[in-house]
């Protein structure tokens, strides 16, 4: 099947394999750290918008110089170091829980480190993925990511919630940390690509110099900028839907701890269509007005989400808000991916993956939104405000609707064309 080609790949199978688990791990935190503080604090949503911006702030203090670390060293061990402390992390907090000693600053810490550990990882494992599959399958392979990551969002937040209410926050959170070990074995298990030649030229270049250079490249290229921008402000705006989620669920909706589960999981089945849909698509460029119309589609989708005061259209609501915004955001990285040099692309993606640290400063934003004007009306202003900042680019460089650039380049080609010439696979050696 075309849609799945990438998981042909061996490497990019088990990589693949630890984002399943990861992001599992992710979005059962999503749930409950939101959950635990919600009641620690008796239903504070300034401080529910707080943890979660404390857990994405690393993510903006640490991601550039991440992304030069991964342009520049072994990708495989940042991924290994990241997985076993994000689940050291989630065993001490589940173990404060269940001993009672657990404080609102202990969700903060625990926050602020995991974002640091996501930091690092992130940049590593987008990176790993151009490296192990080529541009020609570039694009279903960030797809398939994207299915990994929101078919995990239709498991992770049901299961969370219902071991919220059943068994108790901590059980929700031993089990993340069985979710990084495991992503942890798959991920020992890669044989990673050796080193392109321009990445050991790096290794004689001053740390410092290769962020230096990356964001003057950024600086330089106006189609670049832009599709940042379009990854950047869209999602830090209409992303904060995730942090008002209990606010949602518990006051506007009146339901429970399974409730934001269930919206959760709606707006996961969708996403996960979504991308099965781009993971399908097959095309010789990668356009900016497809980015442009998905991020408007996405913004009017949290809108109409944050409008409705019944549970069966919040969930109708929620799923097509999570197709619209995995087919933008997918297309987005892909063109940006696709754009960048090589020698660069790591350090681009660094700056793209900022915008896992962006959204939580929007998550601040909108809970303070929130504790002046309410839930809705928060999430209301954050989607225009996403609009906006589409407008602002378009504006600004109206080339962006224009813009196509061909997913395979010569060396896709040619590796094409060895894999053509090439004698037939054992069985032996295709299960590797």
């Amino acid at each position: 099947m075309s849609t799945l080609e990438s998981l042909y790949i061996r490497d990019y199978r088990l990589l693949w394999l630890g984002q399943v688990s990861t992001s599992m791990g992710q979005w059962m935190d999503q749930v409950t750290r939101g959950y635990l503080m919600y009641q620690l604090t008796g239903g504070n949503a300034f401080d529910v918008g707080a943890v979660t911006a404390a857990r994405g702030l690393p993510l903006l203090l640490f991601g550039i110089i991440a992304g030069a670390l991964a342009d520049r060293s072994g990708r495989k061990a940042q991924l290994v170091i990241a997985q076993v402390t994000n689940a050291i992390l989630n065993a001490l907090l589940a173990t404060l829980v269940i001993t009672g000693l657990v404080q609102p600053w202990h969700v903060y810490v625990t926050a602020f480190l995991a974002g640091t550990v996501q930091a690092f990882q992130q940049p590593a494992r987008q990176t790993l993925v151009s490296d192990i599959v080529g541009n020609d399958k570039l694009m279903n392979a960030l797809a398939l990511n994207s299915a990994a990551l929101n078919g995990s969002r239709v498991l992770g937040p049901g299961i969370s919630g219902a071991l919220i209410v059943f068994l108790g926050v901590s059980k929700s959170y031993y089990l993340q940390a069985v979710m990084y070990l495991i992503a942890t074995i798959w991920t020992l298990q890669m044989v990673v690509p050796e080193p392109h030649s321009d990445r050991a030229d790096r290794g004689r270049e001053s740390f410092w110099a290769s962020i230096s250079s990356g964001l003057v490249y950024v600086a330089k290229q106006k189609n670049i900028r832009a599709q940042l921008i379009l990854a950047l402000g869209p999602l830090t705006f209409g992303m904060s839907y995730t942090a008002m989620m209990p606010i949602i669920a518990l006051t506007v909706l009146h339901g429970t701890a399974q409730t934001q589960g269930l919206l959760l999981s709606c707006i996961g089945v969708g996403a996960l269509s979504g991308a099965l849909i781009v993971a399908s698509m097959k095309r010789d460029y990668a356009y900016g007005l497809t980015v442009v119309i998905g991020a408007i589609a996405f913004c009017i989708g949290v809108f109409m989400f944050a409008s409705s005061h019944w549970i069966w259209l919040s969930c109708i609501l929620g799923a097509i808000l999570g197709t619209f915004s995995v087919t933008y955001t997918t297309q987005d990285q892909t063109l940006l991916q696709v754009s960048a040099p090589r020698n660069i692309r790591g350090r681009v993606m660094s700056i793209f993956l900022l915008n896992r640290g962006t959204v939580p400063i929007g998550a601040l934003l909108a809970g303070t939104l929130a504790q002046l004007y309410g839930g809705q009306n928060s999430l209301h202003i954050m989607a225009v405000l996403g609009l906006l900042t589409i407008g602002l680019v378009v504006a600004t460089n109206p080339g962006i609707l224009t813009l196509k650039v061909p997913l395979k380049t010569d060396e896709d080609a040619e590796r094409d064309r060895a894999a053509s010439t090439a004698p037939p696979v054992t069985a032996e050696r295709a299960t590797g």
